[in-house]
C-alpha cells in the first residue's frame, strides 16, 4: 500500500480580480493542478517547487484542510475527503513557518501537541536529545527560543509519537549545520524503521541528499517523478581537461562525441558540456596526453533550474 496516492488532484480558487459597477468578476487560481503521484511506504520522498507553485496547498489537500476542486487523494489507505482526524492522528506534521503558543514552555507545548495524535510521544526523549535541547531548554517559555530552537521543537512534535507517515514542510529551515547533520540522521533512522516522510523544501541539497524519489512541480503541475539518481544521470554535467600538447585528432573525437555540446578548444584545453554515460568519454581519454581532468559531479539543483529554464507546458 502507498502511504501516499493521488489521482488528478486540483485545487482551484475563485478570487476577484477587479470590480467593476459593485460587482465582481472571478478569476480561478491554479493552484494544483491534475498531480498525480505515488508515495511508497518505507520511502523518503521528496517536493520540489519555488515558492507559489503549489507545494503547500498539495500537502494541505493530503491532511484534508482544504477540499480538492477535482480528483482524490488517499493516505495511509484512506480517501482524504472522509477520514477525518482518526487519519490525522496517524501522521506527523511540521508545517512551513510554524507558529507556536509563546506563552508554553517546550515541555508544555510537547504535551499539549503531542495528546492531539493517536500514538504516545515514544521518541520524545531521543529526539530532544539528538536536537541539543536540553531539559533546561524545555522549561523555558516558548518566546525566548531563537529560530533555530523553535524549528527543532516543531522536529519533534512532529516525529515524538513514531508517526506512520511525517509531512514536514522545510524543515531544516532555521538549523545549523550540525542539527541539520543531526536531522539527516533521524530521517534516515526513520526510513530503516519502515516509516515514510514526505520532505518539501528549498535546500535542493538536502533532498539530494536523504530523498528516494523526487517530485518537482511548476505552477501547480507535476513536470518531473523520478528517482533522484536518474535525475542526476540526465542532467548535463560539465568537463575540462588540459593535455601536455595540443591534440588536433582526440579533440575532434571528442567534439564528435554523442552527448558533448558547447565544445571549445583553446591551445592545451579543451571544454564541454557532457549529456548522459561518462563511460565513453573515459574510453576515448584512455592514453591521451592528459596533464588534468575535470568533470564536475551532477548535481540536483542543476537538474531542477534545466527542468525549469524548459518553457511551461
Amino acid at each position: 500500500m502507498d502511504a501516499i496516492a493521488t489521482e488528478g488532484l486540483t485545487k482551484h480558487y475563485g478570487l476577484p480580480r477587479w470590480w467593476r459597477g459593485g460587482s465582481a468578476r472571478f478569476a480561478p487560481i491554479r493552484a494544483l493542478d491534475d498531480l498525480t503521484i505515488a508515495v511508497h511506504a518505507g520511502e523518503i520522498f521528496g517536493f520540489l517547487g519555488p515558492n507559489g507553485s503549489g507545494k503547500s496547498t498539495a500537502i494541505r489537500l493530503f491532511l484534508g484542510f482544504i477540499h480538492p476542486t477535482a480528483g482524490r487523494a488517499h493516505v495511509l489507505g484512506q480517501d482524504v475527503s472522509t477520514a477525518g482526524a482518526a487519519l490525522r492522528g496517524r501522521i506527523g506534521y511540521l508545517p512551513g513557518g510554524i507558529a507556536l503558543y509563546d506563552s508554553l514552555t517546550g515541555t508544555q507545548l510537547l504535551d499539549y501537541l503531542g495528546a492531539f495524535y493517536a500514538r504516545p510521544p515514544l521518541l520524545r526523549d531521543s529526539l530532544v536529545e539528538r536536537l541539543d535541547l536540553s531539559g533546561r531548554d524545555l522549561g523555558r517559555p516558548i518566546r525566548d527560543y531563537s529560530r533555530g530552537m523553535r524549528q527543532k521543537i516543531g522536529i519533534v512534535q512532529a516525529l515524538q509519537h513514531d508517526p506512520e507517515l511525517a509531512i514536514l514542510d522545510e524543515p531544516s529551515e532555521g538549523l545549523d549545520p550540525l542539527m541539520q547533520r543531526a536531522f539527516y540522521a533521524i530521517l534516515d533512522e526513520r526510513k530503516a524503521a519502515g516509516r515514510t516522510v514526505f520532505f518539501s523544501s528549498h535546500v535542493l541539497s538536502e533532498v539530494e541528499r536523504v530523498c528516494d524519489r523526487v517530485a518537482i512541480i511548476r505552477d501547480g503541475r507535476l513536470v518531473a517523478l523520478e528517482s533522484v539518481g536518474a535525475l542526476l544521470a540526465r542532467r548535463r554535467r560539465h568537463v575540462e581537461a588540459r593535455l601536455d600538447a595540443p591534440a588536433p585528432a582526440l579533440a575532434a573525437a571528442l567534439a564528435a562525441l554523442p552527448g558533448v555540446s558547447a565544445f571549445e578548444a583553446r591551445d592545451d584545453r579543451l571544454a564541454f558540456g557532457l549529456d548522459g554515460d561518462v563511460a565513453p568519454l573515459l574510453r576515448l581519454l584512455e592514453g591521451a596526453p592528459l596533464a588534468d581532468l575535470t568533470i564536475e559531479p551532477a548535481r540536483l539543483e542543476d537538474a531542477f533550474l534545466e527542468l525549469y529554464d524548459e518553457p511551461a507546458p
